[in-house]
């Protein structure tokens, strides 16, 4: 008796789990914060020597202090799209069988040797 093909289900297939989503972002996030105090901190180190340029820097640091907060509290509330909504899905659809994979028969399932001593 020929068994049909086992297909088994494929753990790439799976989203990522809400810690590794949440945790990343918490990253993401603590990053970002990072870069605005050094923002914060070389606005003020470029005001205390007078540095050349000053019109163009400080600017510059202010406005990644206004946006950097901003930009991470979007970025640390988003979570990546769902599957189906995803556009490489839509262009490129994968054929997904949708059938449950096949049970092993119990010629073929793996057996437990228990050692026996009296």
């Amino acid at each position: 008796m020929k068994h049909p093909e086992y297909q088994p289900i494929l753990i790439t297939d799976a989203a990522r789990s809400q810690d590794d989503q949440l945790t990343s972002r918490q990253k993401r996030y603590v990053l970002m914060m990072g870069i605005r105090v050094a923002c914060l901190v070389a606005g003020a180190i470029l005001v205390g020597v007078q540095a050349p340029l000053l019109w163009l820097w400080l600017p510059l640091c202010g406005l990644g202090m206004v946006l950097i907060p901003w930009l991470a509290v979007l970025l640390a509330n988003d979570r990546p799209p769902k599957e189906q909504h995803r556009l490489a899905n839509k262009l490129h659809p994968r054929h997904r069988d949708d059938t449950p994979p096949m049970a092993l028969a119990a010629e073929e399932r793996p057996h437990k040797v228990i050692d026996a001593e009296p």
